[in-house]
């Protein structure tokens, strides 16, 4: 599957003020909770960033950075930064 290509990069800093009211029909990569897991061990043992492809209620997003944590509905940026898992499209390393 392939992310959303036309994806405006934004800094993970601005996420928090990004919009994800919206209950999209997005299609998530399939094994995205992998991707998840995987990117975290990346985050933690290497601090390797990693792109992040998502959608707030603006349209498709990427952000690269590291994932530090990830729960049943959040994953958590360096720098404490929250982003919901159901607007996550894909997470390339």
């Amino acid at each position: 599957m392939e992310a959303a290509i036309k994806s405006e990069t934004v800094e993970k800093e601005i996420i928090s003020s990004l919009s994800f009211g919206t209950k999209a029909n997005r299609q998530q990569h399939p094994e995205l909770a992998k991707q998840i897991r995987n990117a975290t061990r990346l985050g933690n043992a290497y601090q390797t960033k990693v792109s992040i492809y998502f959608e707030d209620d603006k349209g498709p997003k990427r952000v690269d950075t590291t994932i530090w944590a990830y729960g049943a509905k959040y994953i958590c940026l360096k720098g404490g930064v929250w982003l919901p898992i159901d607007h996550i499209v894909e997470i390339k390393s």
